[in-house]
């Protein structure tokens, strides 16, 4: 992969912030969009805006094929069985939503376990508490060691056959770990629990393949794997999806609507009611094509690469803790000693640098760190050796610009 000309199709790198070139780390929270996606969205609502599945005439008809054809992508991408089990949501975040709200409430109860991790966003936190609240469940954690990685020997520990729900995100976003989902999925299913994936941080950076992994839900999100806002999928075992009931009732859903009673259509679409986000699953289609073209194991490469860089760049700075393990995804996390993450940030921003600043959803992450926030740079397939420089250099800019302040 030449990264110099992958750069070239993402119009918006092109560009000055604060009067110096823009340096985006910030791709853990949302990725940039190449040409193709942008292209496909604009032709979507140029030439064959229409909605999905109700009308014969033409433009429906593009907008159905288009859509579906999105459905299919998503399920080749992720190496499902069937696009009965890839259902189109918001992101992530609506995803196992979907799986709390209609697989939990109907299946755990007093007595039974849910298990997540605190390295967790909160969107793979709070939906398991709602549950437990709601239901008498009890929400276990799994610990951390030191390092924020996940020992499978505290995985046994903490599974048991009371175990219902065992719901862990494959990649960190806050320390970059890569956790062992196909064997906890394992210890899982060993115990009778099903496992959910929150694979918001992993299906942008390296192949899935949910059949190996053996999860019975995986979640991602479109925005953060070149693709547009406001669409993401889930993925489902069909023996489960078919077992669970809708949690969102009106058009597109149902299949006959009495005065007393309704049923609803087949899988996938008994859990898309509404009119469904059209363009985002076209463009989320164009963005899949876009990284298959490139290559998912050629994308790992190249964030490893960048991530090692970053790493020994950084220790070469007195004053910055970096959290999370040695091997890990593109993400990394850090403090500067007497800087707020919040001031590290703007003043790096002030340099055209583009970071995150804050608990990053995962509070309590962060107190398990003993932080109240932190900063994080976050790398993608466009990111480059001269950008992490530059970002380290006003990195020591900054150091210095509050070691001034405060002497």
């Amino acid at each position: 992969m030449n990264v110099h000309e992958v750069r070239k199709l993402f119009p918006i790198l092109d560009q000055e912030v604060n009067g110096k070139p823009l340096v985006y780390l910030d791709s853990a929270a949302t990725s940039q969009k190449p040409v193709q996606v942008i292209e496909k969205l604009n032709e979507y609502y140029r030439k064959y805006n229409s909605n999905v599945h109700r009308g014969v005439h033409t433009l429906g008809t593009f907008a159905t094929d288009g859509y579906e054809g999105a459905r299919e992508k998503v399920k080749k991408f992720i190496n499902a069985n069937s696009i009965e089990e890839i259902i189109f949501t918001r992101g992530t975040t609506t995803a196992i939503n979907l799986v709390a709200s209609s697989y939990g409430r109907a299946n755990v109860g007093p007595g039974d376990e849910i298990v997540i991790t605190p390295m967790e966003h909160h969107s793979n936190i709070i939906p398991w508490q709602q549950v437990a609240r709601s239901t008498g469940a009890t929400l276990k954690y799994i610990p951390l060691q030191n390092d924020g990685t996940i020992d499978l020997t505290d995985v046994e520990k903490v599974v048991t056959e009371n175990t219902k729900i065992v719901s862990v995100m494959q990649v960190s976003n806050v320390l970059g770990t890569i956790n062992p989902i196909k064997e906890i999925a394992a210890i899982a299913h060993k115990n009778g629990a099903i496992m959910v994936v929150d694979g918001a941080q992993s299906t942008p950076h390296m192949k899935i393949d949910v059949q190996d992994l053996d999860c019975d839900f995986f979640a991602l999100s479109g925005h953060k794997m070149c693709g547009p806002t406001g669409i993401g999928a889930l993925y489902g075992k069909k023996e489960l999806l078919n077992k669970m009931e809708p949690i969102e009732f009106g058009g597109e859903m149902i299949d006959f609507v009495g005065l007393q009673e309704s049923t609803w259509k087949e899988l996938p679409w008994k859990f898309e009611g509404g009119t469904p986000i059209i363009a985002g699953a076209i463009g989320l289609g164009a963005a899949i094509d876009f990284l298959e073209e490139i290559g998912l194991d050629t994308i790992a490469a190249h964030e490893h690469k960048l991530a090692q860089y970053a790493l020994q760049r950084l220790s070469e700075v007195q004053g910055v803790t970096v959290y999370g393990p040695e091997k890990r995804a593109g993400v990394v996390t850090f403090n500067c000693d007497d800087v707020h993450p919040h001031d590290v940030a703007t003043v790096l921003d002030s340099e055209g640098i583009a970071v995150r600043a804050g608990h990053h959803c995962a509070q309590p992450l962060m107190k398990w760190l003993n932080v109240s926030a932190t900063a994080r740079a976050s790398f993608y397939l466009y990111n480059t050796e001269e950008e992490i420089d530059a970002f380290v250099k006003a990195l020591i800019k900054t150091k210095e610009y509050f070691g001034n302040v405060f002497s």
